[in-house]
């Protein structure tokens, strides 16, 4: 039987001991919104194996004299960039599943960041903002 990483499992007393901390410390980073782990049905605080390593990663950047504000900031960081990673590559695969993406398609990024797949000769919505990405056709075309 596989266990997922994010499977919440373990309690405060484990998850303290796995990370080599106190629990009190645990609280205090569920308080401050570093570490948030799940709550079970009595409210009682459920830690993934996840969550197990980024109160490690916590310690090892508090160690290295980073404040818990900038801890709390590295994380947010790390989750965008994770986000962003994630959407390049599912955009790298739709754009593999066309025939020949760059010449059917263009693609707008709004104000939000957002990317939008447009047909040739499509406007974007919000336009006040929006950059347009295409590629031009050669002459002779």
């Amino acid at each position: 039987m596989d266990i997922s990483a994010d499977q919440p499992i373990f309690v405060i007393s484990v998850a303290a001991e796995l990370a080599d901390m106190h629990p009190q410390t645990l609280r205090q980073y569920d308080r401050l919104g570093i570490v948030s782990p799940s709550r079970a049905p009595g409210k009682s605080r459920r830690y993934s194996q996840r969550d197990i390593n980024m109160l490690r990663e916590v310690q090892r950047l508090s160690h290295e004299g980073v404040s818990l504000e900038g801890i709390k900031r590295i994380l947010e960081l790390e989750n965008q960039v994770a986000a962003l990673q994630r959407r390049v590559t599912e955009l790298t695969e739709e754009l593999g599943r066309r025939r020949d993406p760059l010449d059917s398609r263009i693609f707008a990024a709004g104000a939000a960041g957002d990317v939008v797949s447009l047909a040739r000769g499509q406007r974007p919505r919000a336009r006040s903002q929006a950059v347009v990405v295409w590629r031009p056709r050669a002459l002779g075309e």
